[in-house]
């Protein structure tokens, strides 16, 4: 219990910090709904586009939306001179770790509820799809474990900005294509067995990231 409510405590500053700010969410906001609506635009929304490029629009816009999100986890905590506090807390790394990660889950979800709705509409597609709903959840998931270790990572190069997405994308692209492919059936309305498949995948390699990052974090945080 004292674990989970420092996890707890770190998740809530941040919390609170992007409330104040509102940097990350306005950002990867305004960044996704342009993506969405340069896309519908230029497919529009003829019969059968849901299962062609539909998928593949909005994890395009969710994943690089991610990106630009993940670019932020630890920068405030660096420009403020709060990363060093933060690792001279008497608690295990892994700690900070998960109260990070909780927050960019936070993120990419309420990002995801927002963008989401309206892709729907714009491609006259329906808003009620709770399989959807699950796809998003373990692929944001699996985002956020990796997107917070790589944001460490990051941080202490000079070139972050450019570095996140060249150690990100190449490793979370197995839950990409998995969240797409399990999309892709969801959207035309086919059965769980098309989708139940993808769905384990995406579920393997969530576990898969977020062990290898607990595990790894104390060394990059030292780093």
């Amino acid at each position: 219990m004292k674990v989970l409510a420092r996890i707890l405590v770190i998740f809530w500053k941040d919390i609170l910090t992007e409330l104040r700010t509102k940097e990350i969410v306005t950002l990867v906001l305004v960044f996704a709904l342009l993506v969405v609506v340069i896309f519908n635009f230029a497919f529009g929304t003829r019969t059968g586009i849901e299962e062609l490029v539909a998928p593949g629009i909005l994890w395009v816009a969710l994943t690089f939306g991610g990106v630009l999100g993940f670019n932020r986890v630890f920068v405030v905590e660096k420009e403020n001179s709060c990363l060093e506090g933060l690792m001279l807390c008497p608690v295990d790394r892994s700690v900070i770790y998960w109260g990070k990660l909780v927050g960019s889950f936070t993120f990419m979800l309420a990002v995801a509820v927002v963008i989401t709705p309206i892709f729907l509409v714009l491609f006259n597609l329906p808003l009620f799809l709770p399989r959807l709903a699950l796809i998003i959840v373990l692929a944001a998931l699996g985002f956020a474990a990796v997107g917070t270790l790589f944001s460490a990572i990051a941080i202490n190069t000079r070139a972050r900005d450019m570095m996140l997405p060249i150690l990100f994308l190449p490793v979370v692209v197995p839950v990409i294509v998995a969240a797409v492919k399990a999309t892709a059936p969801v959207l035309a309305g086919r059965p769980w067995g098309d989708v139940l498949t993808w769905l384990q995948i995406i579920i393997v390699f969530d576990v898969i990231y977020l062990v290898v990052a607990t595990m790894v974090f104390e060394f990059v945080l030292e780093e």
